[in-house]
């Protein structure tokens, strides 16, 4: 049998679900934040959860599948370009990760007893939640809510390369990398782009005064 990457938190007795929570998409110039939430079934073990950023794209997608047909119950949540931009990107992140939650109890049909969040700060719950920095590379259930959300965001920007196939959406997945700076400069922003980001508002800036 596989070994476990590592020993997850005990889950309570009963129906009391402990749900692991995190986002991805904080560092992009474009597109939406996207949180998972994900409560793991003990009964059908998940191997190989580790941190989305050390995994594949293709174990990435395996690892998905599993998640959604084994775990007890999860949830995606988001918040948009627009969103970020309104609010900021790290309430924006807590945003969407409150959203993940909302979504994994509505599935679930009751709310998690805790929730663990990756990082060092948690949304405004009305449930128990704890922030654990890197959490994604100690918990399970984070690491599993990490794949998701990462997924679920890798294949938002595919879709939105299809609608914008100019900036190489389905390469950087919206990262600044230098081919993306490059098409900006060429192309502008599009609508998805989050113009309070630095680079996107230096070109607007600039674009203005021109």
């Amino acid at each position: 049998m596989p070994r476990l990457d590592f020993v997850s938190h005990p889950l309570p007795l009963g129906n009391l679900w402990i749900c692991g929570v995190d986002e991805a998409g904080r560092g992009p110039l474009v597109g939406s934040v996207v949180a998972g939430a994900v409560c793991l079934n003990p009964d059908s073990p998940i191997f190989g959860l580790k941190d989305s950023k050390k995994l594949t794209p293709a174990k990435r997608e395996i690892l998905y599948d599993e998640i959604i047909g084994k775990s007890k119950a999860w949830g995606i949540g988001e918040a948009s370009a627009l969103e970020i931009d309104q609010m900021n990107i790290l309430q924006a992140s807590l945003l969407a990760m409150k959203r993940a939650i909302e979504a994994l109890a509505n599935q679930l049909g009751e709310w998690p007893v805790k929730a663990l969040i990756d990082g060092n700060r948690c949304p405004n719950l009305s449930i128990a939640a704890e922030a654990i920095i890197k959490g994604d590379s100690k918990e399970p259930a984070i690491s599993a809510a990490s794949i998701l959300a990462k997924v679920t965001r890798d294949r938002q920007m595919k879709i939105l390369h299809q609608q914008y196939p100019q900036y190489g959406f389905d390469q950087h997945m919206g990262y600044p990398t230098e081919f993306h700076f490059r098409a900006l400069k060429i192309h502008g922003p599009c609508k998805e782009h989050r113009r309070t980001f630095a680079p996107v508002r230096h070109l607007i800036q600039g674009r203005l005064h021109d």
